[in-house]
């Protein structure tokens, strides 16, 4: 993948810029970066692209700790509570 498809606004690559960003910030940064992906790109393969560029050397830096949270699969699906739980429509 290339690095201009994995971050199209150069949302990452600020992100690793900025001195003392805290884990919340990256979080925040994250979220604006996945939602400015072209559509058909996925988000892990992305990510892994950028950890490979940006975060190669720089595991202690947070932004490198919330692109590899995002390779990690979701949690299984739980019920909900309330009312919409307990009585199937």
């Amino acid at each position: 993948m290339q690095l201009e498809e994995a971050d199209p606004k150069g949302l990452v690559r600020e992100s690793y810029a900025i001195e003392g960003i805290t884990a919340e910030e990256c979080r925040s940064i994250f979220v604006d970066w996945a939602l400015s992906l072209k559509v058909g790109v996925e988000v892990p393969a992305a990510a892994a692209a950028l950890i490979a560029h940006y975060g190669a050397g720089r595991a202690d830096h947070p932004m490198t700790g919330v692109l590899h949270a995002a390779l990690e699969a979701p949690p299984p699906a739980r019920r909900r509570g309330g009312r919409a739980g307990r009585f199937a429509e």
